[in-house]
């Protein structure tokens, strides 16, 4: 496997899935979540409210993933993942490494060789970069996977730097 570190725009990127860090409501929202919604357009969100009407009416689980089409993305498939909200009394980082660990089960499923990641909880649920990316990175190493091309896409170049330093602890 191959692990790369990208300062970009994750709709932008060109693999077999794109990583959406969603809300359980699996509708849209703000951050990566409304960027993938956005520039994927409306077949991603039709997918959504039919997993959602079919499997995941109470919402999807934090942790857990699911795929859909990546609609006008340059992706084949979008994975989405629910991670958890930060908390400082309560270690919740089992829950974001299993977004990671999810997500690659989904994309085996799918037979994609490529994935792009956000970072995950970092955004608006208030996860510490450095901390966000040691368990992404740690995770993602560790997972049994077919996927051979990993890229962590970063929307800043304190998120970059994060990602960068958990990439080179041993």
């Amino acid at each position: 496997m191959e692990i790369t570190l990208v300062l970009g725009d994750i709709t932008e990127e060109r693999v077999d899935a794109v990583v959406n860090a969603a809300n359980s409501s699996l509708l849209g929202g703000g951050g990566v979540d409304g960027a993938i919604h956005r520039r994927g357009g409306p077949e991603i969100l039709d997918e959504c409210r039919k997993l959602r009407a079919s499997h995941y009416g109470g919402g999807l689980p934090t942790g857990q993933a699911v795929a859909t089409t990546a609609g006008a993305l340059p992706a084949r498939w979008v994975i989405h993942t629910v991670g958890p909200v930060y908390s400082a009394t309560e270690d919740r980082g089992d829950r974001l490494a299993s977004c990671y660990r999810e997500s690659l089960r989904v994309a085996d499923e799918l037979g994609a060789a490529s994935i792009a990641f956000p970072a995950v909880s970092a955004g608006v649920y208030g996860w510490p970069m450095d901390d966000a990316a040691r368990i992404a990175v740690g995770t993602v190493r560790r997972a049994p996977t077919q996927v051979t091309d990993v890229r962590f896409v970063l929307f800043n170049r304190d998120a970059y730097a994060a990602f960068a330093r958990a990439l080179d602890a041993p």
